[in-house]
């Protein structure tokens, strides 16, 4: 089995970025494709810190636009490991939109993003299992599972019948 890392916090990653006119649309936004690359390069940095190897982008969960970042807006994107399977680590990313002359700072976008670790051969590589140590932690490591089975539901890689997380959700409380 894998040994259990420290703690989630070793993996944690902040990234901020300036958004300048090249990033915009034309309303002045930031475009969302630049948005995903960034928190791209922000997951993959947290999954390798915590993996010690190579990572691959296997999914992007659904990202939710919650407020438009500006033009001079500076955005912070926090991404933390949230639980290690076999091969794979899950990646919890938060987007901050800060207006600097304002002093306003909004929660801007969220997603989950899947990496796999690799190695020279791009050859799949057991990952360090993680250790919840907050109850925040703990919370986050309980729902991957629940949501690597959606994800694996979504890809045709297992069967609804299968998802035993995601038939407790349904099924607690009936007997």
């Amino acid at each position: 089995m894998n040994t259990p890392s420290k703690s989630p916090k070793n993996s944690f990653t902040i990234m901020n970025e300036l958004v300048l006119p090249n990033d915009t649309n034309t309303l002045n936004n930031l475009m969302g494709g630049r948005l995903l690359h960034w928190m791209d390069i922000a997951a993959a940095i947290s999954a390798q810190k915590h993996c010690n190897n190579i990572v691959v982008t296997a999914s992007v969960d659904n990202v939710s636009f919650q407020h438009p970042i500006k033009l001079g807006d500076v955005i912070t994107i926090e991404a933390q490991v949230t639980r290690a399977f076999t091969t794979s680590v899950e990646v919890r990313l938060s987007v901050w939109a800060e207006n600097i002359p304002s002093g306003s700072r909004v929660k801007s976008n969220e997603a989950y993003y899947t990496f796999v670790a690799i190695d020279q051969d791009s050859k799949t590589v057991p990952v360090p299992a993680i250790a919840p140590e907050t109850e925040q932690d703990q919370k986050l490591f309980d729902g991957a599972l629940r949501r690597r089975q959606l994800r694996l539901i979504l890809a045709g890689k297992m069967k609804a019948n299968d998802a035993t997380e995601l038939k407790a959700l349904f099924l607690d409380g009936e007997a």
